[in-house]
């Protein structure tokens, strides 16, 4: 395991051999590896500067010496990483961190140059900080003992039997003023990469999931019995689990856990270190959003805003909704409610309003929470109540799809193209094909969080937008052909092919792909609150659920291919039209959900069902898309008058 120096730390070593050993260092970079390289650098320049440099004197000058070595191979190997927007901050800030080591600056300063770097590595350059599977500290005792006990000791103290005569020393993994700056993250690749010129070397013989085995259980060396009884203690309340995330426990250190939640954080990191089991046991939405509410408030105390409000969102997205639709069949009004307030409280988050307002807010909402949690457990999802709540989560989200569908089913049918169908059915195919894959790979494989999710359904409803406008416009302008019968069977057959049909194709595959992802989740969330006796309801409401839709296409299409030519490409276009109005605000909507819009609210009513949400943005960009289409109808209009006064003259 790991040994207290670096390159050139072997005393007597000379220059030769620390140079050697900062080349062979260099060497995974060069091979692809330059984030978790630099990573690997920069946590063992911020836990082990400060006890090199003190007071602004060298107490070690070797140290110190492969110490600026490794500063200056962080700003040659962060110009080497791959173009990203971030880069050129990433080199200004290892830069000014090699001016703070040869300036001799404290200790602090140091390490919190280092943190920045590696959130900013880990979040622009997509490094993993977690393992796939919840790691086994047991596995990582076995380990330890066949690997790491004969230089470590037995307890981890730098004192086993073939510690005696190495320069550097083994760590000693009780030693607060080092393993209190140690992540989890950090450990795992020391154990992956080694320390050059230390006997140290990297356990690359291991796997994966063993290396985070070691890692978490070396890591629970510094923790004390009581530290770990207080966090299983405060792990029982939803309320103080201020620390909730697997990637949470493995990027945090002792000290970062007492700076943002105090005492008590650390005592959590703690536990969840000896436990972290505990994190893959799924609790209700309802316990979800409370442990983000409390994790929100307690990084607003720290100072961390941001953190603070992306929590909150979480307390939304990921905990929340997935109740939502269940809720909103026994008491529509709490749901509201909690929205609004949820709303109101993110936006204190933003405007960094004062502590106690924050707190305020805070105490308001889990009182909401509780009461809507007591409201569900009430009613304890009765058959009935499975049955429309499974009913109302389809019809909600497949009302938009199936109205998309027959619309462009009809168009098709009524000009003779039936041979483009198939683009209409590899659009809506690959689209549910799709959303139950992305389904899967986020609960087996990656997490995707409830931000990421809004992020892409807002992006897909605003793209689903753009394209129906295109084909709503493009049936608009054929209406005003001159001899309309001759035009239908001249140009409008040919006129249906390549790109047209391909955006017929992306609309069905945007219609259906932008809602089965979420319902599915919700979905889900249904069936955990389930009770005995339910299942069959609960089918029997998808089922039905299913049928009107159908039902819904089926005569949305029969009575429209009914229509006369010109009629129906007027009704059809003014549907997509509309249809492209209600993406919009669906779109902005989630776009804010996840954070990546402002959102101003505003006294208008919420109609959610059209798109409308009462935020300044929603209403804003919907009226200004009324002004567009209204514009270019008006504009298509007027072309078509003159063109056939010009063909009269």
């Amino acid at each position: 395991m790991e040994n207290t120096g670096g390159c050139g730390a072997r005393r007597g070593a000379g220059p030769l051999l620390g140079l050697l050993c900062l080349w062979v260092w260099a060497l995974p970079a060069l091979g692809g590896q330059e984030p978790e390289a630099i990573l690997h650098a920069l946590d063992y320049l911020g836990v082990d500067y400060g006890a090199t440099v003190r007071d602004g004197a060298v107490v070690d000058p070797s140290e110190y010496a492969e110490q600026q070595e490794f500063a200056q191979q962080v700003v040659r190997q962060t110009a080497l990483l791959p173009e990203r927007p971030a880069r050129a901050a990433l080199v200004r800030d290892a830069q000014a961190l090699q001016r703070l080591i040869a300036a001799r600056a404290p200790g602090r300063a140091v390490q919190a140059m280092t943190v920045r770097m590696r959130a900013a590595l880990i979040e622009h350059y997509a490094v993993v900080v977690a393992p796939r599977r919840t790691p086994d500290p047991a596995a990582g005792a076995v380990l330890y003992r066949a690997n790491c006990a004969a230089c470590h000791g037995a307890e981890g103290r730098g004192d086993g039997p073939a510690a005696a005569g190495l320069t550097p020393p083994p760590t000693n993994f009780h030693d607060p003023l080092r393993q209190d700056q140690r992540s989890v993250y950090g450990l795992y690749g020391t154990i992956g990469l080694g320390v050059t010129g230390t006997a140290m070397t990297g356990f690359d013989r291991l796997t994966d999931a063993q290396r985070w085995d070691l890692a978490f259980y070396v890591s629970d060396f510094l923790a004390s019995d009581a530290e770990r009884a207080r966090g299983a203690v405060l792990w029982q309340d939803p309320a103080t689990r201020m620390i909730s995330e697997l990637k949470a426990v493995t990027q945090l250190t002792p000290t970062q856990a007492r700076q943002h939640y105090g005492a008590d954080g650390s005592a959590l990191l703690s536990y969840l270190r000896n436990a972290p089991q505990v994190l893959a046991t799924r609790g209700s939405p309802f316990d979800l959003a409370g442990q983000r509410l409390a994790e929100s408030v307690a990084r607003y105390r720290a100072g961390d805003a941001q953190g603070a409000y992306d929590r909150a969102l979480s307390a939304y997205l990921d905990g929340f909704e997935l109740v939502e639709s269940g809720l909103r069949a026994v008491d529509p009004a709490l749901v509201t409610r909690i929205e609004g307030q949820m709303m109101a409280y993110r936006h204190l988050l933003q405007s960094r309003a004062p502590l106690e307002q924050v707190e305020a807010q805070y105490r308001r909402l889990t009182g909401l929470l509780s009461e809507a949690r007591a409201r569900m457990q009430s009613t304890e999802l009765s058959p009935a109540m499975a049955f429309a709540s499974a009913l109302i989560i389809l019809l909600r989200e497949g009302l938009e799809a199936i109205l998309v569908l027959a619309a462009i089913a009809a168009t098709l049918i009524r000009t003779e193209r039936r041979d483009a169908l198939r683009y209409f059915h590899l659009g809506w195919i690959l689209a549910l094909a799709l959303g139950f894959a992305t389904w899967g790979v986020s609960s087996y494989v990656i997490g995707i969080s409830g931000a990421s999710r809004e992020l892409t359904e807002g992006v897909t409803a605003l793209i689903a937008a753009a394209v129906l406008l295109y084909v709503g416009f493009w049936l608009h302008g054929k209406t005003h052909a001159q001899r309309w019968r001759q035009f239908v069977e001249e140009r409008i057959h040919s006129a249906l092919r390549g790109r047209t049909l391909w955006a017929l194709g992306f609309i069905a595959f945007l219609a259906v792909y932008r809602e089965v992802f979420e319902t599915v989740l919700f979905y889900e969330a249904l069936w955990l609150q389930a009770g005995p006796g339910t299942a069959g309801p609960l089918w029997a409401g998808v089922a039905s659920g299913a049928v009107a839709l159908a039902v819904l296409g089926w005569l949305i299409f029969r009575y429209s291919v009914r229509l006369p030519l010109r009629l129906f490409f007027n009704v059809n276009a003014v549907l997509l039209y509309v249809l492209a109005v209600v993406f919009v605000g669906h779109g902005i909507a989630a776009l804010q959900e996840a954070g990546k819009l402002p959102a101003y609210p505003v006294a208008f009513p919420r109609i959610s069902v059209l798109g409308i949400y009462p935020t300044a943005q929603t209403l804003a960009a919907q009226a200004l898309l009324l002004a567009l289409g209204i514009g270019v109808f008006l504009y298509q209009r007027r072309g078509a008058a003159r063109a056939l006064g010009d063909s009269g003259a």
